[in-house]
């Protein structure tokens, strides 16, 4: 299924959550944020949420500085 991702166009296999693509994409472990179609999606929540064909999936990773 086609997903946008951060602006991208990226092909990943169906039934994936937020949670098994951000692990792919190599977020892992890291604490992100998550916008699925611009609504902001709890971290509690990406595990059991869906993606569907099309979606637009925004990952924002904090940047340490100062």
């Amino acid at each position: 299924m086609k997903l946008t991702i951060n602006g991208e166009i990226q092909e990943v296999p169906a039934e994936q959550t937020i949670e098994q693509i951000t692990t792919q994409l190599g977020y892992d472990g890291q604490a992100v944020a998550v916008a699925l179609n611009n609504d902001f999606v709890p971290r509690s929540q990406h595990a059991q949420r869906k993606l569907h064909e099309n979606d637009d999936l925004e990952i924002v990773s904090p940047i340490a500085g100062g």
